[in-house]
């Protein structure tokens, strides 16, 4: 795991100041949560900005304490550019996933870096499936819980968490990873089609109306 990259710093800095500006700033936080009503009139700068705001105090720790734990794997895999790539792709993948399930819902309104750090999850455990997080649980079996944890989330929907976000930005670092280190696909090719499992699941049930 070893020290946090500055780039890693300036994203969980930036994570901190929004949220706890939209904390205490009620139309601030409504101005740039994602919401289909708002992104239909045109403001799309959701898409992005939601990523970077939380529900409470909870939720933004979970987050960025998750980040801690994968950023440096993926930092020293690809480098910082391809990392920072990877976040805001993921980030808006996530998003747009959400936009696409709920554009008819135009009240439907969610905030949360989820995504973005699902998207890097799922690159560092491409690279290392192994890794150690705590309590000495492998890095892939702590993905493919969070995603399955997504299930519940998008079920209960009432945390105006971006639950959806989990698996697009999941889908996101995946293929982005493997776009950019295809490599993945000799090294270990039985991890690379288990990680693919929980994410095509989820959108087979999404797809059933099951979740």
């Amino acid at each position: 795991m070893g020290n946090l990259n500055i780039v890693t710093i300036v994203i969980i800095v930036l994570n901190v100041i929004i949220s706890y500006k939209g904390f205490n700033d009620y139309s601030f936080f409504e101005k740039y949560k994602f919401n289909i009503g708002g992104i239909e009139r045109g403001e799309k700068i959701r898409f992005l900005s939601s990523g970077f705001l939380h529900v409470d105090m909870q939720h933004l720790l979970f987050n960025m304490v998750t980040l801690f734990f994968f950023s440096n794997q993926v930092i020293y895999s690809l480098g910082e550019v391809n990392y920072v790539v990877i976040y805001l792709a993921s980030l808006l993948a996530g998003n747009i996933l959400s936009y696409v399930f709920h554009k008819k819902e135009y009240q439907y309104s969610a905030v949360g870096a989820s995504g973005a750090v699902m998207g890097i999850i799922y690159s560092a455990i491409l690279f290392d499936p192994w890794m150690e997080i705590n309590f000495f649980i492998p890095g892939f079996i702590f993905g493919i819980g969070y995603l399955l944890y997504s299930i519940y989330g998008m079920k209960k929907q009432s945390d105006n968490i971006g639950h959806d976000a989990h698996f697009g930005g999941a889908a996101g670092g995946y293929f982005i990873t493997l776009a950019l280190a295809p490599w993945l696909f000799q090294k270990d090719l039985i991890m690379v089609l288990v990680l693919a499992i929980p994410i095509i699941v989820l959108f087979i049930m999404q797809r059933m109306g099951k979740i």
